[in-house]
Order: C-alpha cells, then sequence, then structure tokens
C-alpha cells in the first residue's frame, strides 16, 4: 500500500490531539492477560488526559497501569494517532476516571515513511512531542 499525499501531520501531542476530538479506544490488559478495549471521551485538562471508563477498564489499569489511546484516522489516507500512557485511577460522581500521563505518541499509517529517517517503524511513523502531556511522566 502505498502511503498517501496528506500534508505533514502536528508533530506535538496537544495538537494532534486538538484536531481529532475526544473520542478514543481505551486499551487495556486484563488479569489474565487478554486485551480489553472500550470507546471513551478523553479531555485534555492542563498537562494531563482524563477518561471517565467502567469498572473494567479501572479495575485493569489499577493492575497495570499502562495503557494505551488509540485515536482512529479520520479520512482514508488519514494517520492514527497512538498515544502510550500511565494510568492513575481517581474515584468520581460519574464513575471511575484515569488520569493518563502520555509516555510516547506517535502518527502512524501503512505504507512506507515519505522520509525513512523520521520514522520509528517500517511504516509511516512521526513520533510526537509531548511538550505539556509529558510533565505529569512518572521517574
Amino acid at each position: 500500500m502505498t502511503a498517501m499525499n496528506t500534508p505533514l501531520p502536528l508533530h506535538d501531542l496537544a495538537s494532534a490531539i486538538g484536531v481529532r476530538g475526544t473520542g478514543a479506544y481505551v486499551l487495556t490488559v486484563s488479569e489474565p492477560g487478554v486485551p480489553h478495549v472500550v470507546h471513551a471521551e478523553v479531555v485534555k485538562e492542563g498537562d494531563r488526559l482524563l477518561a471517565v471508563v467502567g469498572a473494567h477498564t479501572a479495575d485493569n489499569a489499577r493492575r497495570q497501569p499502562r495503557v494505551s489511546l488509540l485515536y482512529v484516522p479520520r479520512e482514508a489516507g488519514d494517520y492514527s494517532l497512538i498515544v502510550d500512557a500511565v494510568a492513575t485511577v481517581e474515584a468520581t460522581a460519574d464513575g471511575p476516571r484515569l488520569i493518563l500521563a502520555a509516555m510516547r505518541a506517535v502518527l502512524h499509517r501503512s505504507g512506507p515513511a515519505p522520509d525513512p529517517s523520521t520514522s520509528s517503524c517500517s511504516a509511516d511513523c512521526q513520533p510526537l512531542t509531548l511538550g505539556t502531556l509529558g510533565r505529569g511522566r512518572p521517574a
């Protein structure tokens, strides 16, 4: 598959999230190691990301706090946004909420990278800077 001629993507996480909206898939791993995927509203609040989730997702994040977010492509030829984060679970009146500290973020799509020296994998991957969203990273 050949990469589409799309404008060069944004290079920081906050901007990439800003153009995608709040809907993302939250990926966790259950006790027996089974992937668990849910769609959630993920909002940026200051230098952190927040997602209201269900009990299963919260339990998984308590056991294994390394989670991922997947923002799907907006149209054919667009990039997916993948964010690896460390989650802290907080109880709210609306249910459990994940407080997410971004550790790594990449725009990804199938096809060869336009400039292989900028890609972190064999596909068209564009690593993003975390900016303020990386401030809450654990040591």
